[in-house]
């Protein structure tokens, strides 16, 4: 006997199915504008020294602001005045003649501070704690602390789920979230944001992977593709509604704030989440797992005659000795090994790539909004193309094409000239398309291949690979400093190095998820079982 029989008994999709589908929705609206929180809040305005303390003797006083910064501020290469540098007496002979650049004191590093431009960003961390020129870096760092948190909790979160529940623990990263969120926004120092930021990251992960494993588990084999299709829509609605909500809030300040808050709701509605009737069995708790189930069966108006505990029983023999499996299963057999290392490099490439695309909105000369919500908006027909893909074609090959593909607009953009900026940018885009295939089909085909009673250990370790890929990508676009197309080259060959890994992954379509480790040892007991089943 198997779960996906009593689904059949109390409906593996109906009202109650729903029900979780929508909680789970409201719960992770929050997240995709937190994973872009750090391209508007960390955006680097124009910038150049304050040039107020030259004006020693009020020799600025019949200058406007522009011959002030012509004599106190050189160019560079390109013409344009320096963001980090100025003189340290004013060079009024360029105001007469500015190309005049010979016996120019050297010039030297801002020792005011710096001015910034407010005409977009109200506010930015760069502009709050001077996070340009030599602290540069610091800014930037500020998305991979975030993804690092992400990474760490991701485990964390992982292992807890699969001891103490997935409801349990999807409150737990709902509270920690919101709380760290909201604390972030007040920082007086960048320090403080920073660890805030590592926090936030660190309990806000556990909201996808729970509750992606969570609405997997209740439904039947014919829908589950259909789950995880409208489940990764939340992620594509947040990334279609933050543009929007950047555009207005320009205070990194309220914008922090704004993104947290839908979180609250979502705490109200976790009254309502049902524990996963999959993991009680798995753990024992059969008494449980029969409340549950008679709560689906009376919201789906059906009769339920198998969900008594004897029955409940025959679909997994629960561990009596109490033991509580760790993240040391995922490597302790060969099988288990392997599925192990081939998803976790499969989810690195896929986030790394995925977010290397999404962090370069300003890397295509079009308005980092605009760039935004296109990236956003192709992820609609992306994640509708994802469910026909899954059907035809199943979850290994649409996997595999998507990240080559991915590679391949990725490698046209190498050759595309800067100057043809409409041209990068519909190019990226279909790359970000691509991406959005890649990753709507990787966690519904992780979620189905890793046994329940290390699932979340398994969905865990998978998300913290990928955190570390989207940790990584900021990284990767700051060797455009080396070259200009190098950060192009390194995510092609990331998504095509990811395609030919992920090939070596079973296929999944049409077969019972896998209750215990030993299904996966022995695969051709379950095959042989599924195929009477399906």
């Amino acid at each position: 006997m198997k779960f996906e029989d009593v689904l059949l008994e109390v409906n593996g999709f109906g009202r109650y199915q729903a029900l979780i589908l929508t909680l789970s929705f409201l719960g992770r609206f929050s997240l995709p504008c937190h994973f872009m929180l750090n391209n508007f809040i960390a955006a680097i305005p124009s910038h150049h020294c304050d040039i107020n303390g030259l004006d020693t003797d009020g020799a600025f006083a019949n200058l406007t602001a522009e011959q002030r910064r012509t004599a106190s501020i050189p160019l560079e290469q390109d013409g344009e005045p320096s963001s980090c540098l100025m003189f340290s007496e004013p060079q009024f002979h360029l105001l007469s003649n500015s190309s005049n650049t010979t016996d120019l004191p050297a010039a030297e590093l801002c020792q005011n501070g710096w001015v910034f431009d407010n005409s977009t960003f109200k506010s930015t961390l760069a502009s709050e704690w001077d996070l340009v020129c030599k602290n540069k870096g610091l800014n930037k760092a500020t998305a991979t602390i975030f993804f690092i948190g992400v990474m760490f909790g991701a485990l964390t979160f992982g292992s807890l789920s699969d001891r103490y529940g997935r409801r349990n623990m999807l409150l737990v990263s709902y509270i920690l979230g919101m709380v760290f969120g909201l604390i972030s926004a007040f920082s007086t120092s960048y320090i403080m944001f920073a660890v805030l930021r590592f926090l936030t990251g660190f309990g806000i992960t556990g909201i996808p992977i729970v509750s992606s494993v969570l609405v997997v588990e209740w439904v039947d084999i014919e829908h589950r593709k259909l789950v995880g299709v409208v489940d990764s829509l939340s992620w594509t609605f947040g990334h279609l509604t933050f543009p929007l909500i950047a555009y207005c809030i320009r205070d990194w300040r309220w914008l922090t704030i704004a993104v947290t808050c839908p979180v609250i709701p979502a705490i109200i509605s976790w009254w309502w989440v049902p524990e996963s009737a999959r993991w009680l069995i798995a753990t024992g708790q059969l008494e449980k797992a029969q409340y549950y189930l008679h709560k689906c069966a009376r919201m789906n108006q059906r009769e339920a005659t198998s969900t008594k505990p004897e029955n409940l029983a025959l679909i997994v023999q629960p561990d009596k000795s109490g033991r509580k499996y760790t993240f040391l299963d995922l490597v302790r057999t060969p099988k288990m090994r392997q599925l192990s290392i081939l998803t976790g490099l499969t989810w690195f490439g896929v986030a790394s790539t995925t977010y290397g695309i999404r962090f370069n909105i300003t890397g295509f000369g079009v308005d980092m909004y605009l760039t935004q919500f296109i990236y956003a908006a192709i992820d609609l027909p992306a994640k509708f193309l994802v469910y026909y893909l899954l059907e035809k074609f199943g979850r290994r090959k649409t996997e595999v094409g998507s990240l080559f593909l991915t590679g391949v607009c990725l490698g046209i953009n190498i050759f595309v000239p800067k100057a043809h900026a409409a041209a990068r940018t519909i190019v990226a885009t279909l790359a970000k398309g691509f991406c959005g295939v890649s990753f709507g089909t990787v966690v519904l085909y992780s979620s189905e291949l890793y046994p329940t009673v290390i699932r979340q250990n398994g969905m865990g370790y998978n998300s913290s690979m990928g955190r570390l890929g989207v940790a990584v990508a900021p990284l990767i676009l700051l060797l455009d400093d080396i070259w200009a197309s190098l950060p192009q080259v390194v995510l092609c060959s990331i998504a095509i190095l990811t395609s030919l890994i992920a090939n070596f992954l079973p296929e999944t379509r049409g077969k019972c998820l896998p209750e215990t480790i030993e299904d996966i040892e022995r695969p051709k007991v379950l095959v042989s079982e599924t195929n009477e089943k399906v």
